[in-house]
């Protein structure tokens, strides 16, 4: 069963991150799509996520994760140093994400934002998911 980040498809910040864990995820564990989309409404709705949620989720299991303990999940099945971060878990949840919102607040304002949703390149195309996707994915 796949594991899926839903992301902030019009923010630099979070489409730089989808390309950062694609070049760390060697064994292409996770697929990917944007919030805006189809299919992230779809999988909001399914999974009963709060419809104003804009950051980052990870569904695997049948259950959602989002914020500083999604970062944190998927940073543990990530190559090299970074899976090392899941130790940060242990830090109480409303501590981690006091920062992870700071960061979420100000994303645009240090980052900026796309008038549309990042378009995959050819080569990671297969990783997002296509509107027609499989209902069994969770």
């Amino acid at each position: 069963m796949s594991k899926i980040i839903l992301f902030d498809g019009v923010c630099n910040f979070c489409s730089n991150s989808v390309n950062f864990i694609i070049k760390r995820d060697k064994h292409a564990t996770f697929k990917f799509g944007s919030l805006q989309s189809d299919i992230g409404i779809k999988l909001k709705n399914q999974t009963n996520l709060p419809e104003d949620t804009d950051s980052i989720v990870l569904m695997e299991d049948g259950k959602y994760y989002d914020k500083s303990t999604a970062a944190l999940r998927i940073s543990k099945e990530l190559d090299g140093f970074w899976k090392f971060l899941y130790v940060f878990i242990i830090v109480p949840k409303p501590l981690r994400d006091l920062a992870y919102n700071y960061l979420a607040k100000n994303r645009y304002k240090w980052f900026g934002k796309k008038d549309q949703c990042m378009l995959p390149s050819p080569e990671i195309k297969s990783r997002f998911l296509k509107e027609e996707y499989d209902n069994n994915i969770m």
